[in-house]
């Protein structure tokens, strides 16, 4: 993967960039999302933000390798504090880290709106819609995708103020309106390796555990889901 060819993960976050936006990404690995959007002539300018000297380099070399230095901006910073107020940064892109490291990020910049955050965490998604929730973002898009054996989920919020119930913040309120077929995928596939524990439970005598009833619920939980999903 570089620049010119990202992942289907990094695609799929890439295509939820507004044309024209002024982009921060954070987390930014090698600054491959920005520089590929600023190569298509989809965005002018972002900031790649990093908290490690390494990364930070590697994000340089990719800047320097295709001439947007005066583009795409590099900087050392925890989180947030990479975007600086003449940025006029709009869009904020956070992929590829846990739902709850995301979420301390969020809240540690929380004193900014965006008009656009595109986050996509590897897991702990529920983490991030309460969040979105709790600091009024309304979530405009969702997209479950399978990369290269493993089910990645992208939240798309936008400023509004919207209250979820617990389900939709555990399966995602635009998931369950459109019913994706790999959204299905990935709680069905959920649903049978939980129901293989259970098994497995039940084998040793532990259905009266309290671990057991948890697996009972959750599944219980998925079935309704998924059987109401898209109505």
């Amino acid at each position: 993967m570089d620049a010119m060819h990202l992942s289907d993960r990094l695609a799929t976050v890439a295509a939820y960039v507004p044309d024209g936006a002024r982009l921060a990404d954070i987390g930014s690995d090698h600054a491959y999302l920005p520089a590929n959007l600023i190569l298509n002539k989809r965005i002018k300018f972002a900031v790649a933000g990093e908290v490690a000297q390494g990364p930070l380099e590697n994000a340089e070399q990719e800047i320097n390798k295709h001439h947007l230095n005066d583009q795409l901006i590099p900087r050392l910073a925890d989180g947030l504090a990479a975007i600086q107020p003449e940025d006029r940064i709009d869009t904020v892109v956070i992929a590829g880290m846990g739902g709850r490291l995301i979420q301390q990020i969020l809240e540690a910049g929380s004193n900014a709106t965006y008009k656009r955050l595109i986050l996509q965490p590897n897991i702990d998604v529920d983490a991030v819609r309460t969040w979105l929730q709790a600091n009024q973002y309304q979530i405009t898009d969702e997209r479950v995708l399978l990369d290269d054996g493993h089910y990645y989920e992208v939240v798309v919020a936008e400023p509004g103020t919207v209250e979820y119930n617990a389900m939709q913040l555990a399966f995602g309120p635009v998931n369950m309106v459109k019913n994706d077929s790999i959204w299905r995928q990935k709680w069905e596939r959920e649903q049978g390796r939980m129901e293989k524990i259970m098994q497995q439970l039940e084998a040793a005598n532990q259905t009266q555990a309290e671990a057991y009833r948890n697996y009972q619920e959750q599944v219980a939980q998925i079935k309704e889901v998924l059987a109401h999903a898209g109505a």
